[in-house]
């Protein structure tokens, strides 16, 4: 038996390239994975970042949905705005929230007064079409005043139980 080191087909390099070629594969999956952990904490701070601002958003409607509630109750608020932003801070919280009957009178006058002009497109108005406006959520406000009271109520409630509430 000759030996290794004389047959012709063997070069010493060989070897030590192979060495060196794994260590640098052995860097480069070690650089890899360090990467990988890094995105991967990234991610998770992100998350939490992400679920905070989200507990932040959801707290502040609840606590605008309370005010603006209480404003209703206390008749801080024409019934036509009160119903309305709390209909919008119950959609922000959970759209299927309108679909409860203790909310309905919300979105109720809003359907009923959503054609009704507003800010710059009420003063564009004659004082005759503003008239008829006014009179025509008036009568809303004067046929839903009691629901919307109640939903006032029911709003102030959920506040209150949350978020045993939301289901």
């Amino acid at each position: 038996m000759r030996a290794l080191s004389n047959d012709p087909r063997w070069n010493p390099m060989t070897t030590t390239t192979a060495l060196i070629l794994l260590g640098v594969g052995l860097a480069i999956i070690a650089g890899l994975a360090a990467y990988a952990f890094t995105l991967r904490r990234e991610l998770r701070r992100r998350r939490v970042f992400r679920e905070e601002e989200e507990r932040r958003a959801r707290d502040n409607c609840l606590e605008n949905l309370e005010m603006v509630a209480s404003a209703l109750l206390q008749e801080q608020v024409d019934v036509t705005e009160g119903a309305w932003r709390c209909k919008v801070l119950l959609e922000i919280l959970d759209p299927r929230l309108l679909e409860r009957p203790a909310f309905q009178a919300f979105g109720e006058v809003h359907a009923r007064t959503r054609h009704l002009h507003t800010h710059s497109a009420r003063e564009a108005l004659t004082p005759r079409e503003r008239f008829r406006e006014d009179n025509e959520r008036l009568a809303v406000e004067a046929e839903m005043r009691e629901a919307i009271l109640e939903a006032a109520r029911a709003a102030l409630a959920f506040r209150r139980d949350w978020p045993g509430s939301l289901h």
